[in-house]
Formats: C-alpha cells, sequence, structure tokens
C-alpha cells in the first residue's frame, strides 16, 4: 500500500519549517495529556464512588422489606422467608424512631435503631466500626433498668459522653392524659463508640437492643421490618432480588434495594461523571485542532509533492489516505502514550497513597482509586473517533488540488 509508504515518508521527513513537526509533537502531548487526566479523573471519580458505596452499606442493608400495614408482629416468620430466598446471606428485625438525647453538657436530636445483636452482626458492618465497645453489649434483659446504647462518634463528642456515661433517652410520643402528651424518658448507658467514616451517620445514630427499643416506646413484640444482607458479588442484582422476596411474601409487602434507597445521591455521582468527561475530554479537542493545523501546513507545503502524484495516475482517494494515514498515527501515539501514563500514574497513586484526604470531611483518608476497563476503552476509542474526525477536513482538503493549476 503506496498510501501507507508515504504517509511514513511525511512523519519521517524534515519539514522545511520546523514549525509544523513542532506543531505535531505539541498535538501528540496535547493528546497524551488528555488521555492520562481523563483516565485518572474517572479512576478517581469510580473509586469515590465505590468507597462511598461501602460506607453506605457499611451502616445500611443490602435491601429493606416492610409491609404495607406497618409494623408487623411475625417478623421471625417473615425473617425466616426471607432468609429461603436465593442469593440472600443474612436478615434481621429493625426499628427506626426519631428520639432526643441528653447529657449533662446538652441535647441532640437522634435516629434510634433498634436491632437483634446477634443476627444484626451478619447483616450491617456496625461491628467492624466499633471504636470502643461492642455489639454483643446490647445483649441484655429485656426489663433491665438501665439499657446500653451505642453512640456514633461525633455525636459522642457532641454531648461529650464517652463509654460508661449516663444518658436520658427522651421520646416526644408519649402517653396522651388530661395534661396532654407526656414524653417517655429512659436512662442509658453508653457501652460503645462507633465511626463509620460519614459525619452524617456519626453524628445521628445511635442504636439499642431491639426489646429494649420495644419497651420504650410501648410498641409490644412489632418491627418495622427486615434488613437484608445479600452476597457481596450480588451487589448490582439487589434489585431482582427485592423483587424475589416480595414475591415470596405475597401481597402486602414491600422491598427497597440500595439503590433505590439511595438513588438522587447516585443519580448524581452518574451526572457529574458525564460532565468531567465532556470538561477534560475538551484537552483531546484542542490537540485535535492541532493536528488540523498540522495537516493543513503540510498540504500547503506538500501541495507540488501531491500535484506530481496525481499527474502519475494517484487518485483522490489516495492522496486522502495519504494524510488520514499521517493523522491516525499521531492520534494512535498519543492515544496509547495516553492509556500506558494514566494506567501508570493510578497504580502509583494507589500503591504509595501521595494524596491524603482529612478523614473529618471526606469517607476516605486517602484519594481513592479504581480503574474501570470499560472506562478506559471509552476513553481510548473516543480518542481515536476525534483524532480521526479532525483529519478529514485536511486530507479532503489534499484531495482537491488540481495538478495542472500547480504544476503550471
Amino acid at each position: 500500500m503506496y498510501e501507507w509508504f508515504i504517509s511514513r515518508r511525511y512523519l519521517r521527513a524534515k519539514h522545511k519549517d520546523g514549525f509544523i513537526s513542532l506543531i505535531s509533537l505539541i498535538s501528540v502531548a496535547g493528546i497524551t495529556v488528555g488521555v492520562i487526566a481523563l483516565i485518572i479523573v474517572l479512576a478517581v471519580y469510580a473509586g469515590f464512588t465505590e468507597g462511598l458505596r461501602d460506607q453506605i452499606l457499611g451502616l445500611n442493608s443490602h435491601i429493606i422489606v416492610q409491609s404495607y400495614r406497618g409494623p408487623f408482629d411475625n417478623y421471625e416468620t417473615v425473617r425466616e422467608q426471607v432468609l429461603s430466598t436465593d442469593k440472600v446471606v443474612g436478615a434481621t428485625p429493625y426499628i427506626y424512631t426519631q428520639t432526643l438525647l441528653s447529657s449533662s453538657s446538652g441535647g441532640n436530636g437522634v435516629v434510634l435503631r433498634g436491632l437483634d445483636p446477634q443476627s444484626a452482626a451478619g447483616v450491617i458492618g456496625l461491628p467492624t466500626q466499633m471504636k470502643k465497645g461492642s455489639i454483643a453489649d446490647l445483649i441484655q434483659p429485656a426489663d433491665v433498668a438501665v439499657p446500653n446504647i451505642i453512640l456514633g462518634k461525633a455525636l459522642a463528642a457532641d454531648l461529650r459522653v464517652k463509654v460508661g456515661s449516663k444518658l436520658r433517652l427522651i421520646s416526644p410520643s408519649g402517653p396522651l392524659t388530661p395534661m396532654g402528651v407526656i414524653p417517655r424518658i429512659k436512662t442509658c448507658q453508653v457501652s460503645g463508640i462507633f465511626e463509620s467514616g460519614m459525619y452524617e451517620y456519626d453524628s445521628t445514630i445511635a442504636y439499642m437492643a431491639l426489646g429494649q427499643v420495644q419497651n420504650f416506646l410501648d410498641l409490644g413484640n412489632v418491627v418495622h421490618g427486615i434488613e437484608v444482607k445479600v452476597a457481596h458479588s450480588q451487589l448490582d442484582n439487589a434489585g431482582s432480588i427485592a423483587e424475589d422476596i416480595v414475591k415470596k411474601l405475597g401481597p402486602g409487602w414491600a422491598a427497597k434495594d440500595w439503590m433505590k434507597m439511595n438513588y438522587n445521591l447516585f443519580a448524581a455521582f452518574k451526572l457529574e461523571k458525564i460532565g468531567m468527561f465532556i470538561a477534560v475530554a475538551l484537552i483531546i479537542l484542542v490537540a485535535a485542532l492541532n493536528i488540523v493545523s498540522a495537516l493543513v501546513m503540510v498540504v500547503m507545503e506538500k501541495n507540488r509533492d501531491i500535484a506530481i502524484l496525481k499527474s502519475m495516475g494517484a487518485t483522490s482517494r489516495s492522496i486522502m489516505k495519504i494524510f488520514f494515514f499521517q493523522g491516525l498515527v499521531i492520534g494512535l501515539t498519543g492515544t496509547v502514550l495516553g492509556v500506558l501514563g494514566g494506567l501508570g500514574i493510578c497504580k502509583l497513586l494507589s500503591k504509595y497513597h501521595f494524596i491524603e484526604l482529612p478523614s473529618n470531611v471526606y469517607p476516605m483518608t486517602t484519594l481513592p482509586i479504581k480503574v474501570l476497563p470499560m472506562d478506559v476503552t471509552i476513553i481510548a476509542c473516543a480518542s481515536i473517533l476525534i483524532t480521526l474526525l479532525a483529519t478529514l477536513y485536511p486530507s479532503w482538503k489534499a484531495a482537491q488540488i488540481q495538478p495542472a493549476e500547480v504544476l503550471s
């Protein structure tokens, strides 16, 4: 293929004006930098999204099962049915309620979560997030006078309490008397402190044993729902597993997976990813414009050579191929160097953790990196496509040269 041979000769040849070669080098460098930037940005995004997902799922279950009728009492039977569903590895009953906690240093509104310490250990990540104490400390007799409670680290700091401190648990929904509604008040003892890494959770959540919360709220032997854990490999299929659970339980039941419960958050991340891709891809677009400039100048310099080739029988299609191949080599070189550079930098960042993040702001302490093969493939294909489009005009311009006008 003589078009490829001539194209390589043009790339290796020294131009009369060294400025053309400089533009070609700048084009390659621009594409390389653009591809590197895209790979790193999307790798950080993927790592941050996965880290945030793990933090959210650390304290929350993968699926929540609830009854349309509200709180229900046959929760042990329901739990057994849920556990018999394919790909479900854990299930535990729960109670959620809004309450107040007060200490000698002040008070704070909290979300009180009642859980079964034995079954909850295999569903939520609380046991691994305990900084002081243990989830097993919640195992107490239902009629104990001072029940144990577990607080988030930020909540404990706000209330200025530590393990062993006494707190007053206050529920605004108490019994109705001629004097009005009397709040329920219960003295509790801090038995543990957890840290999830997410300030929103660490500052608003408290845990107590299921029976203690039932007694405190005077609910009787009922729960608000069942928290479900699926196999880690099935996280992305949690929605279909939730549908299987509903089919098994029958009408009157609803199940929400973690993606539905956090839909707005992850939808915003997805939109940000698209925006970042477009913004950083502009670097590649600028490099592609440099390719246009370089090829146009080559065409102007080589118009006499083109006229001679045409007079010897070369077709306009062959002339287009010569400059198309030239732009393709520049684009491929920049893309390959960019992919290798981006993957290399990502490997270094994930191995040596050069960049540290403040733990009180972000849910992770180092810059998270996760390279997704699909992202790298899309970046490489987009880079090559943009550079190929950039070669079309200069190639067409070269094919329009008329031998008679140039050689006369």
